[in-house]
């Protein structure tokens, strides 16, 4: 039974994690632990070149730089959900920041690309065990509002992230630290890493489910193989030419994700929960709103990639400038992000689609500056574009992640939000592999030609999004009852 706070400021945030309960401080201090794997995808966009010219990397290890880490997070974590649940998500939380925290180290000196990647791997494995815990713990021990204000804001965290993902990744690289070049980018997750480790042992309560599970492990074997068959081939095939053992992993990826539906529904049968169990998928806020958020993430992947490679390779700024540029989204992205959960609680699933509307505005405008004005485009040109995207950008994705999750019940939790954070983390890193490829294929004859079809795919996905947005449950406590009893009935 989730536990109510009390909004007094006389509790210490300590005495609440004792009673079981989650003080706004915690709340904190769980999505500081978020931010830091979510930002890590998108910091090494800004330092490659820096990477290539220190490490001597090809361009097929430079993106392995990437894919390593985003095929490993999306790999583990549904995993790193079930053992949350089951073993207590205070302790796998912290745990698993402990090992990223020590992965980023290793990456920060890394004395060869090999050792660099392997670094990377093991970060997005230990940020996949980490970060489904925070929204599984919002899950357990929130009601109502308060529930939903976390949920909101972790979406919005989410997004922030990539944002300034890039934009620290341009500080730390121009900056030079020491003449330490782009190593500044990893090791930064080793002090915010240690103060959120302490004050989170010590105020963030120690729940788990009431129902814990075991590890589904022919599942998570075939997810895995899944989602690797599909990533990496998507991901390396172009710098490689496209050779046949692409085509092949791709073919592979199909006949997997055959057998994985096939094998979790039979354990759903025999009574077990498996890793993805289809009677969760078939609730309306997780069947719509999974599919939505996916859709999202590509386009949001595929944005942050192309809009750093234009004005870096396109307009020949430096990594400074390439991570100030996303300045004015990262802006108001972060104020929407402060009164998005007041207009999705009054305004309901009209807020995602104006959202929505607001972000598509912002993206054309942008395309019609870098189209109108190239190459004599100015940085400054981009940055009300810019702004109103991200303004509308963050109205959409807090409803997003408030909508997937509004049905689930406190022992799927865990479950859950891995199934939801997997969506996105492979949205993101689908979105770089596909829409990415067509930018660089594109972008040899003709940068702004080649920005503008990638955004205008992004901006048919955000059109759809906003008619979606319709679609999707109302949050009410009538609704959430019924179905979570149709959820029980499945499980029996």
């Amino acid at each position: 039974m989730a536990i109510t706070l009390s909004a007094s400021g006389r509790t210490s945030p300590r005495a609440v994690a004792r009673s079981g309960g989650l003080h706004p401080a915690g709340v904190f201090f769980l999505l500081a632990g978020a931010f830091l794997p979510i930002m890590d995808f998108f910091i090494t966009n800004v330092a490659l070149p820096s990477i290539d010219a220190s490490l001597h990397a090809s361009a097929s290890e430079l993106e392995l730089v990437i894919a390593g880490y985003g095929v490993a997070y999306a790999a583990l974590l549904v995993l790193g959900g079930r053992l949350g649940d089951r073993f207590g998500r205070h302790r796998v939380f912290l745990g698993a920041l402990v090992g990223f925290i020590a992965a980023s180290a290793v990456c920060g000196f890394a004395p060869t690309v090999g050792v660099l990647i392997a670094a990377r791997i093991v970060q997005g494995a230990t940020a996949a065990l980490l970060v489904p815990q925070v929204l599984a713990t919002f899950h357990h021990t929130l009601e109502h509002e308060r529930k939903a204000r976390a949920l909101a804001l972790y979406g919005a965290t989410s997004g922030i992230a990539a944002v300034v993902g890039q934009l620290v990744g341009g500080l730390l690289v121009s900056a030079d630290i020491a003449g330490m070049s782009w190593r500044p980018i990893f090791l930064v997750n080793v002090p915010i890493g240690l103060i959120v480790f302490g004050v989170a042992a010590r105020i963030v309560p120690n729940t788990r489910s009431e129902r814990p599970v075991g590890v589904d492990l022919p599942g998570t074997v075939l997810f895995a193989g899944t989602l690797t068959a599909v990533l990496v081939p998507l991901t390396e095939g172009h710098s490689l030419g496209w050779p046949w053992w692409t085509w092949a992993m791709v073919g592979l990826a199909g006949v997997l994700a055959v057998i994985t539906a096939m094998v979790e529904r039979r354990a759903e049968r025999r009574g077990q929960i498996p890793l993805l169990p289809p009677s969760l998928l078939r609730l309306p806020s997780m069947s719509r709103g999974l599919v939505m958020v996916f859709a999202f993430s590509i386009g949001f992947g595929a944005f942050m990639f192309v809009f750093a490679l234009t004005v870096q390779d396109g307009l020949h700024q430096d990594a400074l400038h390439g991570g100030l540029a996303i300045l004015p989204m990262a802006l108001m992205f972060f104020l929407g992000s402060l009164v998005a959960p007041r207009l999705i609680a009054r305004f309901g699933r009209a807020a995602l689609s104006a959202g929505a509307v607001v972000q598509l505005a912002g993206l054309a405008a942008l395309v019609a500056v870098v189209i109108d004005r190239w190459p004599h485009v100015a940085l400054w040109d981009l940055a009300v574009p810019l702004a109103v995207a991200g303004a509308g950008q963050s109205a959409l994705f807090a409803g997003l992640f408030r909508s997937v999750l509004a049905d689930v019940p406190p022992h799927l939790g865990g479950v859950g939000s891995g199934v939801l954070i997997t969506l996105q983390q492979s949205g993101l890193a689908l979105g770089v592999a596909t829409l990415g490829t067509l930018y660089l294929a594109r972008a040899e004859h003709n940068t702004p030609n080649a920005f503008a079809t990638v955004e205008s795919v992004q901006m048919v996905i955000i059109a759809l999004l906003a008619l979606g947005a319709a679609a999707l449950p109302r949050f009410t406590k009538a609704s959430r009852s019924c179905r979570t009893r149709r959820l029980g009935s499945a499980e029996r």
